[in-house]
């Protein structure tokens, strides 16, 4: 399972922390603190109190991926996830540095991006001073001529993981589109107070949820043959590569009619399960022990 991490505000009224589960291009709100946009502080204390909550629905079987983006990485959030037995793909700056296995000295992260369609550079410790450095993973991923490349810490091993997986985090933007104008139309709210407008996204989440069900088990039960081949429109792109098809109709839009007709034709509704689709594959990552069992040095708090 892939959770994703990220905030989204609603003018200068509300701010809200979200962590999601990407599924088919979207993504369904699990817990969400919403807070008065003009607090400015860290939420720390609000990212870590969800983090503490949200493993009790989670079964302890499950391999979970956490993602987010570089506005949001923080040491104290990293070994959160890891003490979870979470797995982060937490996206960093460009301007640290990277001291990779075997070598004496660090490099700025910032002409480090591998070559075109490649990931890299493995292990070793990323940035420099005891309250900061950590010997973990670094995964990179770039293209030609881009200035901007994906820089992942992780705990598993370069040889276990793919750096194309972060792509899966673009799926929580889509999630905040379905929230708000393309979806459930949050942003027309008159709320002011943080916790009338929770109590608002605890329906929008099952509804988005039920959604997605739908639309998601409708669309895996579409012959493959009649699907259309839509790939040859999109340019090639390494880091954005993923297990799923390119789609016309979001997974969101295409539950829609089926709820609306049963509604008009006084039918069961349909309930929907959710389907994910295939993992992207790059070798049986449980053959090998995560690399930051203890992040191997000590952390503050």
């Amino acid at each position: 399972m892939a959770l994703a991490l990220d905030a989204t505000t609603l003018g200068t009224r509300l701010t809200v922390l979200a962590l999601s589960v990407v599924y088919r291009g979207g993504a369904i709100p699990g817990a969400w603190p919403l807070l008065p946009a003009t607090a400015q502080h860290a939420w720390r204390r609000e990212w870590l109190r969800m983090l503490r909550q949200v493993p009790r629905a989670v079964p302890r079987t499950w391999t979970v991926m956490v993602l987010a983006d570089r506005g949001l990485y923080a040491r104290w959030l990293l070994r959160r996830i890891t003490r979870l037995g979470w797995h982060p793909f937490l996206r960093i700056n460009t301007g640290g540095t990277f001291r990779p296995k075997g070598h004496v000295r660090s490099v700025s992260l910032k002409p480090l991006g591998p070559e075109p369609g490649t990931t890299g550079p493995g292990t070793g410790i990323a940035f420099q001073g005891r309250q900061r450095q950590l010997h973990c993973p670094l995964l990179a991923c770039g293209e030609a001529g881009d200035t901007d490349p994906w820089l992942m810490l992780t705990d598993l091993p370069p040889e276990a993981s793919a750096a194309c997986w972060y792509g899966l985090r673009a799926w929580i933007e889509q999630g905040f589109q379905i929230t708000k104008r393309t979806g459930w139309q949050w942003q027309r709210t008159h709320m002011t107070k943080p916790e009338r407008a929770a109590r608002l996204w605890l329906a929008v989440a099952g509804a988005t949820r039920w959604r997605l069900s739908v639309g998601g088990e409708a669309e895996e039960t579409i012959p493959a043959s009649t699907v259309p081949d839509v790939t040859a429109l999109v340019p090639a792109q390494p880091r954005m590569r993923r297990a799923t098809r390119l789609r016309r109709v979001s997974v969101f839009r295409r539950g829609w009619p089926l709820i609306l007709v049963a509604l008009l034709d006084q039918a069961p509704r349909p309930i929907g399960r959710l389907r994910p689709e295939p993992w992207p594959a790059v070798t049986t990552w449980k053959e090998h022990a995560p690399l930051l069992p203890d992040l191997e040095v000590p952390l503050a708090a």
